[in-house]
């Protein structure tokens, strides 16, 4: 376009070195005619950027190799903000989005001036080429990402988000606004036309929820199906049958009590109270009175929230765990065990006994069937499957339970853990045991003499409220105080239990605080602040590592991920440091302090302290990148690399 507004087509032709797959152009920026620069994708899988000024137009400014063939190019300027509230604008970065076929996403840095190509990035977004389309969030370009799923690259709050959006697979968008629908997209899915707006930027998690009658405790996962085996259960309630008596008691006594010129008054009275249906999410639930539970058993579809099968418990009953088991002698069939408190007081603590509710699953795991109850002298307080047999935590007894016609036939114990089991994990022939008071205890059990011997314990106190087996040898566990631990068992302590030809070394050498003869050392330390109530090790993204998934009382989510080589962690052990002294938290506390509460950090890094480096001022930032020898954009691409490596 010349100064006058007419446009001229530019008589000469470049030859590029291949066929051209893809193109992209940068916005025009403002108060200018022409984007500066195309970017073009050939199929000798190169990007190749190209000058549009028209002193040296089309002339070769920067090229980027790539690992495969490219499917679609997006140049968009991000970081930056329009300069509200009196501010002045600042300019961002452009960056060259490079979509390619084998689902991969690539981002680079293109320079303003040169063109050149920098501080590349990668991030597998699924198994369809990836089709990139630019649309416009919060007042700033963004890129939608299309591929097997789809995402959203932004920029929020000075920091790129990479997200998945909740939503089904589209094949081609584009940015939308209207007065409805400022900031919307217009997308085709399969044969249909739909007009998107998103939400909650900045959030990591999507959460649908569906109510449930009871509090959910625990819950399994049917694996065939998909399904969610869940356990409820409600102190100081009444079960639904228990409630229907207490309305027609009620009804009686209103009958009861009117005189006699009243009665017909009083019948109709009490007929409308049975007629009357009041929401509880609405007017509450009747409070029973302390030493009263409800519970129930239901089968729920995650993906819609369906209630596929309900089984309700008696009044008094408490469930407190739940286990999917196969046993021996009955082949691949897979049976739900249900622990059960019967009349538990919690404060003194009182139980008139326990059960554990057997059910089969049939109709392809759609229903369960009871198969017989196995009563106990205490609460099942946690079930773990264990070699064609259940493992079963009464108190602080540990017991094998295999299946028999009548009930659970008890075949060997153990009397030894201190107060109470709450969580039981197995590998092989090693069982580790999370005691409420006393931390874990790790257990053999032996089949020839079938016994369960304790050949190694912590040195510490735990109050424990979950667990999850790492290898082997290692345990992770959480504590009601908000404490996260990792514990390892010695090299030598395996090969000398697994080693010992009597199996009895263990009964009669007591060692260290009385406790049993060997103990586990502590890997890691880590105070979270909240109640962990789960931990799970488990790959959040595709193709991805696992790292151990912790859930709060509070409803925090966290991650915590593994160095996978030494030069990460002494980057961040640093960048930690700094941060520390650069900059402290609001109301003055240590933050050394805080993360050692209860015990001494040891071995984790607080990676919520590192994010925090790319909402610094730039001068605080150039001067920790330069302490730890870096640019604040290779730190940065740091932080992003470990967080896109295990989630988001």
């Amino acid at each position: 376009m010349d100064p006058t507004g007419q446009l001229n087509e530019y008589t000469e032709r470049k030859d590029m070195s291949g066929d051209v797959v893809c193109m992209a152009l940068a916005n025009v920026p403002g108060g200018e005619q022409r984007s500066r620069f195309l970017a073009v994708g050939l199929a000798d899988h190169t990007v190749r950027v190209i000058s549009l000024d028209p002193s040296d137009c089309l002339s070769p400014l920067s090229m980027l190799a790539l690992p495969a063939l490219p499917e679609a190019l997006c140049i968009v300027e991000m970081g930056g903000s329009e300069g509200r509230d009196g501010s002045a604008p600042t300019q961002g970065m452009l960056y060259l989005n490079i979509g390619l076929q084998n689902g991969v996403l690539l981002r680079t840095v293109l320079d303003h001036v040169t063109g050149d190509l920098s501080d590349t990035r990668k991030r597998c977004l699924g198994s369809r080429p990836v089709k990139l389309f630019r649309v416009r969030m919060q007042g700033n370009e963004s890129v939608l990402a299309v591929s097997s799923r789809s995402w959203l690259s932004y920029c929020y709050q000075n920091r790129f988000h990479l997200t998945p959006l909740s939503y089904e697979t589209l094949e081609f968008a584009s940015g939308f606004a209207s007065e409805q629908c400022p900031e919307g997209i217009v997308a085709i899915s399969t044969n249909t036309l739909r007009i998107l707006a998103l939400e909650k930027l900045g959030a990591v998690f999507n959460q649908v929820s569906h109510p449930l009658d009871y509090t959910p405790r625990k819950f399994v996962i049917h694996y065939e199906t998909g399904n969610l085996i869940i356990i409820e259960t409600d102190h100081n309630s009444y079960t639904e049958e228990t409630k229907q008596q207490r309305k027609r008691q009620m009804a009686e006594e209103m009958v009861e009590a009117a005189a006699e010129d009243e009665q017909e008054l009083a019948a109709e009275m009490a007929a409308a109270f049975l007629g009357e249906d009041l929401p509880e999410s609405v007017f509450g639930a009747p409070k029973a009175g302390p030493g009263m539970w409800a519970s129930q058993i239901r089968i729920m579809n995650p993906m819609d929230g369906r209630t596929i099968d309900k089984v309700p418990l008696e009044q008094n009953e408490a469930a407190f765990s739940i286990a999917l088991c196969k046993f021996a002698n009955y082949g691949d069939e897979q049976f739900v065990l249900v622990g059960v408190a019967k009349e538990l007081h919690l404060n003194p603590r009182h139980v008139a006994g326990g059960f554990v509710y057997t059910y089969h699953l049939v109709d392809e795991g759609q229903r369960l069937e009871l198969i017989h109850k196995t009563p106990l002298e205490d609460v099942p307080t946690a079930i773990c499957p264990f070699q064609g047999r259940a493992l079963i935590g009464v108190g602080h007894l540990l017991r094998i339970y295999s299946m028999g016609k009548r009930k659970l036939l008890r075949k060997c114990e153990n009397k030894y853990i201190p107060n109470c089991i709450v969580t039981i994990n197995a590998m092989g022939h090693r069982i580790c045991v999370g005691d409420t008071q006393e931390s874990f205890h790790y257990v053999r059990y032996r089949a020839k003499e079938n016994q369960l011997i304790i050949f190694a314990d912590d040195t510490n106190p735990r109050y424990i409220t979950a667990s999850c087996m790492l290898d082997f040898d290692t345990i992770a566990g959480a504590d009601k105080f908000g404490n996260i631990c990792v514990l390892r068992l010695p090299p030598d302590t395996s090969d000398e239990v697994d080693e010992d030809p009597t199996g009895v070394k263990a009964l009669w050498d007591r060692g260290l605080l009385n406790g049993a003869s060997q103990k586990a050392d502590i890997v890691a330390n880590f105070y979270v602040g909240e109640t962990v109530l789960s931990l799970q090790k488990t790959p959040l993204i595709l193709e991805g590592s696992e790292p151990l998934v912790y859930t709060t009382l509070s409803g925090t989510i966290g991650v915590v991920v593994p160095f996978t080589s030494h030069e990460d962690h002494d980057f961040f052990q640093h960048l930690e440091m700094h941060m520390r002294s650069e900059n402290p938290p609001l109301c003055g506390r240590d933050h050394l302090s805080y993360r050692s509460y209860y015990f001494p950090v040891k071995n984790v890094i607080d990676g919520d302290l590192c994010e925090q480096f790319n909402s610094l001022e730039p001068n605080k930032q150039k001067s920790i990148a330069e302490d730890l020898d870096r640019t604040p954009s290779e730190v940065s691409k740091k932080l992003e690399d470990i967080r896109t490596r295990y989630a988001f």
